[in-house]
């Protein structure tokens, strides 16, 4: 809790309706639950203050480190604004991501147990279901800045200079709590046995795992793969928690349907069936860009209301490019 110092002048400035003083305490308030790493409790007290939390400015960017040969950043950070509200997630991903959540709000109680947090995990699934999103809400849940790993960067063709950038990636991720993103972790961690693979990369898989086992930082990493059967079969037992993402099941459909349609007037109802059954086997992504297109079309005909026509539109659109994409 903040310091009685802090309190006193927090009331007193209420009292007093100062409101200047008393959003300035507020402020050095939540700079102190921070400090505490009571991200959850600091998170809420900026939602009252402000209607949400407020974006970090200091995120490191001016810290990336780069590629030593191309002088091309190894991360990308980024501030998260998506929140929980914004993501569908299967019963199973559900609970586990609550209960990550719960242990790093909870991690001073963890340690005083001799626990740590989870900090170390793999999303595995196919493309646009969502791991991306659920790495940058949990960065937004605990309120810390997202980094994504640029794998085009770290990834090169000189000897050793691979395993060297993932040294400064991991490195970098000890300077601050963060979350970290390793997407296309394969391309670093693929199966050291395959005889297709040069020695290079069986070298940069062993430096992946030597340094997974030496991490000592707060940030969490998070490993993710649209190819989880390409991993090589000593990176599974490095992670803590796996979560697998599928596309979404009927009821998912519906729930996204809600989230991304959310303040636009529409004329259907969305626990149709036959509407539900347009979207069957698309992934959350071809879901959002369909809706997207539709809500485009909907703009540009200057109409009040979205109509299933529009959807049905959108949707022979993206039948199209699906098709298109895999008779290429």
């Amino acid at each position: 809790m903040a310091s009685g110092k802090l309190l006193r002048q927090l009331i007193k400035s209420g009292a007093e309706g100062n409101l200047d003083a008393f959003r300035s305490v507020s402020e050095e308030v939540i700079r102190e639950e921070r400090a505490k790493q009571h991200h959850l409790l600091a998170n809420d007290l900026e939602k009252i203050l402000y209607g949400r939390p407020r974006p970090h400015r200091n995120i490191g960017e001016d810290n990336v480190p780069s590629d030593k040969e191309r002088g091309l950043p190894l991360l990308a950070m980024k501030e998260p604004i998506r929140r929980l509200e914004d993501v569908v997630l299967s019963e199973e991903n559900r609970t586990q991501f609550d209960e990550i959540l719960a242990e790093h709000h909870h991690e001073d109680l963890l340690r005083s147990y001799g626990l740590e947090p989870a900090d170390r995990l793999l999303f595995c699934g196919p493309p646009g279901c969502g791991k991306t999103l659920t790495a940058e809400i949990l960065a937004s849940e605990l309120g810390r800045p997202l980094a994504v790993v640029r794998i085009d960067s770290v990834v090169s063709s000189y000897l050793g200079e691979t395993a060297a950038n993932l040294r400064k990636v991991f490195d970098f991720a000890s300077t601050m709590p963060m979350v970290m993103l390793f997407d296309e972790f394969d391309a670093v961690a693929k199966e050291r046995s395959d005889s297709a693979e040069h020695g290079e990369l069986k070298r940069v898989v062993n430096s992946v795992l030597q340094m997974m086992d030496d991490y000592q930082g707060q940030s969490i990493l998070i490993a993710a793969t649209n190819h989880e059967g390409m991993l090589d079969s000593a990176v599974w037992r490095r992670f803590e928690e796996v979560l697998v993402f599928d596309p979404p099941n009927t009821e998912q459909t519906r729930c996204l349907l809600e989230i991304k349609l959310r303040g636009v007037r529409r004329n259907f109802e969305l626990e149709s069936t036959k509407l539900l059954e347009l979207f069957k086997g698309m992934s959350h992504a071809d879901i959002e860009r369909v809706l997207r297109r539709a809500i485009k079309d909907m703009v540009l005909a200057k109409k009040e209301f979205l109509y299933k026509q529009h959807i049905e539109a959108a949707i022979r659109r993206e039948n199209a490019r699906r098709n298109r994409i895999s008779g290429a």
